[in-house]
């Protein structure tokens, strides 16, 4: 009998290619997603395969949500959710608090509720960089105080904590994945995906938030979804939370990202830099992380931040 595995925000760009990598180790996988950012053509290879089932779904419409659960589980029930629904512009959540209570946290409150009533044992989480705040050096996964500067990072690390409560009601096990900045195909945001759309407006100039010198690591969404099913295949602990990095931690400014899409989308472009040190209010400009821990868990990339900034541009063009 085939694992079944409930996944939020499956339409979306990580969603999907979890999805599909889920679909290729033999899961039964089960899918939602509001389609506020998600595209039913990043489930054109899973919707031909009869072991998944999807349907349009906001998981903050819980009675509706669980009905559909109830109905999909079948007899043997849903093993895992794997929660990756959330609001995914810190920039909106920074305009307007209430898109994050309801996107990001609200979503993690409602899906523990119908994991309750449903006795699903075991969550993924996807968190992200941004509960940890501000910070000189590289960022471990003790890292502390955790004092986040966006709403989005604040609603993250109130999901974390939601999470390591129910551990103690009612969950058998729970992995959280912090995520960096993830790019690659099916991008819906982010700095590439805003370069390129910027540049197709106007090729002729590149408005670049801040001074160019942000520098953060980013990794290709491929590696991300590989590291996550590794954790949750290898990590033994009942509460596992890792930070996911790209390779030996490094990290990519924003005016090598902006260089490299000028290159490769629009060679005659301007670049023109608004300045400042931070993109927008919320935005953490420089920031490291520690792989150690995973490195240790026997985990590592093969792309450095930069390689993976190449390989996205080349994809999203």
């Amino acid at each position: 009998m085939s694992k079944t595995s409930f996944v939020t925000g499956a339409a979306g760009f990580i969603g999907s290619h979890l999805t599909d990598r889920l679909l290729e180790r033999g899961h039964r996988v089960i899918g939602v997603d509001n389609m506020a950012l998600g595209r039913r053509a990043n489930l054109a290879d899973a919707l031909r395969n009869p072991r998944f089932t999807f349907r349009e779904l906001d998981v903050n419409d819980t009675e509706t949500c669980l009905a559909f659960m109830r109905q999909e589980a079948g007899p043997d029930g849903i093993e895992t959710v794997w929660h990756l629904a959330a609001n995914s512009d810190i920039q909106a959540g920074g305009r307007d608090p209430d898109l994050d209570f309801r996107l990001t946290f609200l979503t993690t409150h409602n899906v523990l509720k119908m994991m309750h009533a449903l006795n699903i044992p075991q969550i993924v989480f996807a968190s992200s960089s941004a509960i940890y705040g501000a910070h000189e050096g590289e960022l471990g996964e003790d890292t502390g105080p955790l004092l986040p500067v966006s709403n989005y990072g604040a609603m993250k690390l109130a999901s974390e904590g939601s999470i390591t409560a129910a551990l103690e009601r009612f969950l058998k096990r729970a992995w959280i994945c912090r995520f960096p900045n993830v790019i690659g195909r099916r991008a819906t945001h982010g700095v590439i995906f805003d370069f390129l759309k910027k540049l197709r407006a106007n090729p002729a100039e590149l408005e670049v938030l801040g001074d160019g010198a942000q520098e953060k690591p980013y990794l290709h969404v491929d590696e991300l979804v590989e590291a996550m099913l590794f954790l949750f295949e290898r990590s033994p602990e009942r509460l596992s939370y890792f930070n996911i990095a790209p390779k030996e931690g490094t990290a990519t400014t924003v005016r090598f990202i902006a260089e490299a899409v000028v290159k490769a989308a629009a060679p005659a472009a301007r670049i023109r830099y608004t300045g400042g040190t931070r993109g927008w209010v919320g935005d953490v400009p420089k920031f490291r992380y520690c792989t150690a821990k995973l490195k240790s868990a026997g985990w590592s990339p093969k792309l450095s931040s930069n390689q993976a900034v190449e390989q996205a541009i080349r994809e999203n063009l």
